[in-house]
């Protein structure tokens, strides 16, 4: 069938409940970068750990796939690890991090197989030459413990965002964003020169990745629990 078939009905768990469940993401992000902007530290640890699970709780209402969900989880992992200012605590949040970009690997092929989306070779080179110009750049200013992880993980994250862009152009560009992210917390630990009140930045970019990636990957699904099924 080349029809777009509309179901009407929501799904189980969405309509108001999914309304409510974004609305309290919103809010929550609201409250994360305003406290950001602010310099109040005490409102960014108490937002910061509702945001995902918000999320989370936001795409079940609309059957997301347990790809996504756990993709979401892990980046709850890597954003309760990164509120602590330590060494072995940016390690941890990175290979948290690192397991979601895996799960939207998965996920990314997965729904790619099942649909028309492909990934443009010139995209693919753009993220080439900014991942190895990128790492060139910083290799010599990060903390000597920290080069061959973050070298690991820039190559999973920039595979990640190419990858995305197979699922349209929502989800690629919450790939992109997810990588500008990723860069800024790169830019910071190589100390290089911040925009002013650097982790809003960091999270403004992140928490659109992350809505994004799952709007991209949920495709039509996610429009106020109405399900558009394309064949």
């Amino acid at each position: 069938m080349s029809a777009v078939q509309s179901r009407t009905s929501a799904p189980a768990g969405a309509g108001t409940g999914g309304r409510i469940l974004l609305g309290a993401f919103v809010l929550a992000s609201a409250v994360d970068l305003g406290a950001l902007l602010a310099g109040w530290h005490p409102g960014h640890v108490v937002a910061k750990p509702l945001l995902m699970p918000l999320l989370v709780a936001y795409v079940l209402t609309l059957r997301a796939p347990r790809l996504l969900v756990a993709a979401l989880l892990f980046g709850w992992g890597g954003d309760l690890a990164l509120l602590f200012d330590a060494e072995p605590a940016f390690l941890v949040g990175m290979g948290s991090f690192a397991a979601g970009h895996v799960c939207y690997l998965m996920l990314f092929h997965e729904r790619s197989l099942f649909g028309r989306g492909r990934t443009s070779p010139a995209l693919g080179g753009a993220y080439a030459v900014a991942l190895v110009g990128t790492v060139a750049l910083l290799w010599g200013d990060l903390p000597t413990g920290l080069r061959v992880p973050v070298v690991g993980y820039s190559l999973l994250l920039a595979s990640m965002a190419y990858r995305s862009s197979a699922l349209g152009r929502v989800a690629g560009v919450g790939g992109a964003l997810f990588l500008l992210s990723d860069t800024l917390i790169a830019t910071g630990v190589a100390e290089w020169p911040q925009l002013p009140r650097p982790d809003f930045w960091i999270m403004a970019t992140y928490l659109a990745a992350q809505y994004l990636l799952a709007s991209g990957t949920l495709g039509r699904r996610q429009a106020y629990g109405r399900e558009v099924i394309q064949d």
